[in-house]
């Protein structure tokens, strides 16, 4: 759907700006036992705890993945993947070492990457 339509509809495209996304990647399987010793739920209450301490906001989504250890090994997991946009990147970097150890892995992944961002605002007055 192209602005004009949204416009349209009542939608009115509040703001376009480009920002850097940073994504955390962090397998739920133990870095030694190679299984997942907790609930999901608990990893993502301890993830959540983790980016609000460091006041910043974030999306997420558990997903499956497989991993190739240093030594060779490969382990099928659960992974998160937590994404944060315009976070410095000191902050994000510090959230994922907390994640890191605190998930008991041998390494989490971070990727950056620009994107373009439009936030939509409604506009429709309802009565």
């Amino acid at each position: 759907m192209d602005a004009e339509s949204f416009l349209l509809l009542g939608f009115n495209i509040h703001c376009h700006k480009n920002m850097t996304e940073t994504k955390i990647y962090v397998g739920l399987n133990d870095s030694l036992t190679n299984q997942q010793e907790h609930n999901t739920e608990i990893y993502v209450n301890v993830m959540k705890y983790v980016c609000q301490s460091h006041h910043v906001s974030f999306s997420f989504v558990i997903t499956e993945g497989g991993y190739v250890h240093e030594n060779g090994n490969y382990t099928q997991e659960q992974t998160l993947i937590l994404s944060l946009f315009d976070v410095d990147k000191n902050i994000a970097e510090a959230i994922a070492k907390d994640l890191c150890a605190f998930f008991h892995q041998e390494t989490v992944m971070v990727t950056e990457s620009m994107v373009h961002v439009s936030l939509i605002k409604d506009d429709l007055k309802l009565k």
